[in-house]
């Protein structure tokens, strides 16, 4: 028998070399054809009188990136249809059933009776991992770029392979339950130290090293199916499990406020399982896998943090009628901390940068950030000293605009003051190539604008990166009228080599991110006022699933920055459209008591040297005594924070700042730290139905004042019982999205 996604070799010895290649495809991903040509390999394997035991590998340069998502999604699509002509009872069977056909396959394969192997090259991720994990012996090629792991909690989802029974019977409970819920992707040599596979060997011996396992006696059988097994971690009614347990799930609801059902139905299969046989034990993490792949925080996340950014990862949202330009070298005028790690990220992804600032002592301030950063990696053993030699050659410093002529690119970093842009886009301008596209790092100032500077708008972009740019991994390119389709591709060719996600939003105050995530930090500063409790405000920010609160994330940005934005707000649209309780606060703040955040080490926290941050206690001086807790609804706090950053983005969509609604939710995310369980700001609304969150945006307005009246578009929207994505998406996305 032929099959389409594996190659099947059996040797003179009996052991059969399974290959797992996909034809078409760059990296090797189960779907419903793998499963099914596994199962019957399984089987041949199996009942082969002249087949000793098997070693499945992978012919592609990385093992697998785990399931097609899109599949899982086909799944949602069949329950709806079958639901409709047979009921619900009957497309709940067919959704558990085929959903768990990958774990009985799996298990089927590590009773087989035949010892199986997996000799894992390069990354193994997801259900792939758990392929490895069903083997009775895993062995990995040493290879530093390698990652394996289960990161299916990042996408709303959890191993529903039998990953969270075999985990947690090979590793101590503790450790299972932070590797699932962390979703954490190991190197290998980090994997052998856990236990989760037995050999790390050179690339060129590992399919010799998996069989001669096998020949020397390996058995097909696994330590949970052998009489007598005892669990790692104990039983789970013993003492050690009553030292894991109880703090377990402390930590699950610390961790996450309940906000992610995945990583609750984690904490639950391990808990239930281990006190079952693992038959058993399977088929109850079949059923809550079952569950959380219909729950909407699934739906939305895999939508999300999966397809649109894959999606945009690819280029979706570049301009087709311009040819791809390979980048080799780039300018970044200014050395400070945005352009130095703009310099780190382009020369790590093998481009040559010039770094240039008012002088050769600022300019080498601004390298020595690359040299702390890939030191940083060496110390971790993330990189050699070979990386870091080849990465600070790469960096050249400069005082000269004349060194910059030949770029492919520029980025300008300077600071926030229009008069020294001008000045620098000049100089350069006088340098460059007349066809060099000019991309400007500003978060604050007008991409139109700026373009009036310079000599040739059409070649002008906006290019928003956020700090630290090492570690954030989203860029905002933003169109001004004027911005041709050579800048913008040239843009997303950057971000795209510099391995960033991209976003394209339309020419606006702040922007998109910017400006939604300030609505955020000013509805903090507004509960201060109404006599909320500054801990509570903050603790109520994490609660509705922001990576911090308002007041924490003001002090990162600078209390005065905000302070500025507010002034130049007033002075460009009138006072009619600031909020005076916020003024008066950041007045307080700023002006007369120069807390500028942290970078002062004073804002709304106070950082002593050597010791965790803690609250500035004046904050009651300013805004004054707060009430007690128990006064507030938190559930309404909570709901403010999210309404309040989902409608600006319907204002944003309204005006034709975003464009794509992928952009938005991608870009509310990675960019400001969106409550990820909900998709994304349009997500959110989207899954709570239109009409519904204008109607929450109403009784809020009543209490709390206009900024939270419904705009036109979601009125109109709320009166047709539409979806952001269902209106605004293209007929393809719609079905991807289905």
């Amino acid at each position: 028998m032929s099959y389409k996604n594996f190659k099947l070799d059996v040797d003179t010895d009996g052991i059969a070399l399974v290959t797992w290649d996909m034809p078409g495809k760059s990296m090797n991903v189960i779907d419903q054809s793998v499963t099914e040509e596994l199962s019957a390999i399984v089987d041949k394997v199996a009942s082969g009188a002249a087949i000793k035991g098997a070693v499945v590998t992978s012919g592609k340069d990385t093992f697998s990136g785990g399931a097609d998502l899109t599949m899982l999604q086909g799944l949602g699509r069949a329950f709806a249809e079958i639901s409709k002509s047979k009921g619900e009872q009957a497309a709940m069977q067919l959704f558990f059933d085929e959903s768990r056909k990958l774990s009985l396959t799996f298990r089927k394969l590590e009773k087989s009776g035949k010892p199986w192997v997996a000799a894992i090259n390069g990354t193994c991720m997801g259900g792939a991992f758990e392929l490895a994990l069903a083997c009775h012996r895993r062995f990995a090629a040493d290879n530093p770029k390698s990652r394996l792991g289960l990161p299916e909690v990042k996408v709303g989802l959890f191993p529903g392979g039998g990953g969270t029974q075999r985990v947690s019977r090979m590793i101590q409970t503790t450790d299972a339950l932070q590797f699932l819920f962390r979703g954490e992707q190991l190197r290998v040599s980090k994997a052998k130290d856990m236990k989760l596979i037995d050999e790390v060997v050179p690339a060129d011996k590992l399919i010799e090293s998996a069989k001669a396992w096998i020949k020397n006696g390996g058995k097909g059988v696994q330590p949970w199916d052998v009489d007598g097994f005892k669990l790692p971690g104990g039983p789970v009614f013993s003492k050690g499990g009553m030292m894991t347990w109880p703090p377990a799930n402390a930590i699950y609801r610390r961790e996450t406020y309940d906000n992610y059902p995945a990583v609750k139905a984690i904490l639950k299969c391990v808990f239930e399982g281990l006190q079952l046989p693992m038959d058993t034990a399977l088929k109850v993490e079949s059923r809550y896998f079952a569950n959380i792949l219909r729950s909407k925080e699934a739906k939305a996340m895999i939508r999300t943090l999966f397809l649109s950014m894959q999606e945009l990862n690819k280029g979706a949202r570049r301009p087709p009628n311009v040819p791809a330009k390979k980048i080799n070298k780039i300018a970044i005028l200014g050395a400070g901390f945005m352009g130095a790690g703009i310099a780190y990220v382009s020369a790590q992804a093998g481009i040559d940068v010039v770094l240039l600032d008012r002088d050769m002592e600022a300019a080498e301030r601004g390298k020595q950030l690359s040299q702390k950063l890939i030191s940083d990696q060496i110390a971790k053993g993330r990189a050699t000293a070979e990386d870091r030699d080849a990465l600070l050659a790469r960096i050249r410093t400069t005082a000269d605009y004349a060194d910059i002529a030949g770029v492919d690119l520029v980025v300008e970093a300077v600071f926030e003051d229009r008069k020294i842009k001008a000045d620098v886009m000049a100089k350069s301008e006088a340098v460059i190539g007349p066809d060099v596209i000019y991309g400007s790092n500003t978060s604050t100032l007008p991409i139109t604008s700026l373009a009036e500077l310079s000599k040739r708008p059409d070649h002008f972009v906006g290019i928003h990166f956020f700090s630290p740019v090492d570690k954030m991994m989203l860029v905002e390119v933003i169109k001004g009228k004027k911005t041709g389709d050579e800048a913008i591709a040239m843009a997303l060719d950057f971000v795209r080599a510099i391995k960033k996600t991209p976003i394209i939003v339309n020419d606006s105050r702040g922007f998109y991110t910017s400006r939604v995530v300030g609505t955020y930090i000013r509805e903090g500063h507004l509960m201060l006022t109404e006599g909320v409790p500054a801990a509570m405000v903050e603790n109520v920010g994490r609660m509705a699933g922001m990576p911090v609160g308002p007041l924490s994330l003001n002090d990162e940005v600078a209390v005065d920055l905000a302070w500025k934005i507010l002034q130049a707000t007033k002075n460009d649209l009138g006072a009619a459209v600031i909020d005076p309780r916020q003024e008066k606060l950041l007045e307080e703040m700023v002006v007369k008591r120069g807390r500028y955040g942290r970078k002062n080490g004073k804002g709304f926290y106070d950082y002593p040297e050597n010791q965790p941050k803690r609250l500035w206690p004046g904050i009651p001086e300013i805004v004054g005594k707060p009430k007690p807790g128990e006064a507030f609804d938190v559930a309404e706090l909570k709901a403010r924070f999210l309404a309040i950053q989902a409608l600006e983005t319907a204002r944003c969509v309204e005006e034709g700042v975003i464009t794509d609604m992928r952009d938005a939710d991608v870009g509310g995310i990675l960019g400001f730290g969106y409550a990820p369980f909900t998709g994304g700001p349009l997500s959110y609304i989207d899954f709570m139905g239109t009409k519904e969150f204008a109607k929450l945006c109403d009784k809020l307005a009543g209490k709390y004042g206009d900024r939270f009246k419904p705009n036109a578009l979601l009125k109109e929207m709320a009166a047709r019982n539409e979806t952001f994505y269902g209106r605004f998406q293209k007929p393809e996305e719609k079905q991807k999205a289905a």
